[in-house]
């Protein structure tokens, strides 16, 4: 049964809930290179679903979704093609609007990122759990990038930069679409140092357009007129659309396996020829 604590707020807890581990701990910042090893998912009893102030299953509403979702839709689907192959990697998690916990007490203390991802999860564990829950999942999200809106841009700098600091989200991004009426700046980005958000460094090179490179992505995020893309500096080349992204996965994936097919043929010959007398 969920208790109510002296302020009148409702506690929610599990039906049947593990002793959880140290909030500070099981939120530690983890810095992923994408894509480490995937951790095994502990989950910790069912959740009372009845007890929430809120129904998982139902997309969270925000006021001004007109603002922002196009160049969320634009960034979440390049997300998509260049890191979870269209949602078939099993050890990398990516969502938009969705509901994360930071109170292994209390689920109704949550945040709803627009977008964020996490590397080398059980990303299936994750979904069907409908609630993306740092201590079970073995760490926060890795990345998350919030898009401005009138009614969202304060909260952004404010509230939730504050919460993704807390829980160790090593870094955190926000896209103001709207020439940074709603952010104070068109771009930022932050990562944690210490426990605490350090802004990453932003530059026009080398060809005007606004970008911020971001380590765990090893990519960089830009601000091209309003519009969000994202910039591999090591191939010198954007990534465009996700049509494009999802040709160029495939044409990596059918040329690996033909020099994979290449080598056993090989190997086969080889073989063969030892075992002539």
């Amino acid at each position: 049964m969920p208790t109510v604590s002296p302020g009148g707020a409702r506690r929610v807890y599990y039906k049947s809930l593990d002793p959880a581990p140290d909030s500070e701990t099981a939120m530690t910042a983890t810095a992923a290179a994408p894509v480490p090893t995937m951790r095994p998912y502990h989950q910790q009893g069912e959740i009372d679903y009845a007890c929430l102030d809120y129904d998982p299953d139902e997309p969270v509403l925000k006021p001004e979704a007109m603002e922002q979702n196009l160049p969320l839709l634009a960034i979440y689907q390049l997300l998509a093609a260049h890191f979870t192959d269209f949602h078939r990697r099993p050890d990398v998690f990516l969502d938009v609007n969705t509901i994360l916990c930071y109170d292994p007490h209390n689920l109704n203390v949550r945040v709803s990122p627009d977008v964020y991802l996490a590397f080398g999860v059980e990303a299936e564990a994750i979904r069907r759990r409908k609630l993306y829950l740092p201590w079970e999942v073995g760490k926060p999200p890795d990345w998350v990038l919030e898009v401005a809106s009138s009614s969202t841009g304060a909260e952004d700098v404010g509230r939730k930069r504050a919460i993704y600091a807390r829980i160790g989200v090593p870094e955190y991004w926000r896209f103001d679409p709207q020439d940074g009426a709603h952010h104070g700046a068109r771009l930022a980005g932050d990562r944690l140092v210490g426990g605490k958000y350090r802004p990453v460094a932003l530059s026009t090179a080398p060809d005007g357009i606004l970008k911020g490179y971001s380590p765990v992505l090893g990519l960089s995020l830009c601000w091209d007129d309003n519009w969000p893309r994202l910039y591999d500096p090591a191939a010198n080349h954007y990534l465009e659309t996700w049509q494009q992204e999802r040709a160029a996965r495939q044409q990596e994936r059918a040329a690996r396996l033909a020099a994979e097919a290449r080598v056993r043929q090989l190997e086969a010959a080889l073989s063969r020829r030892q075992a002539d007398p």
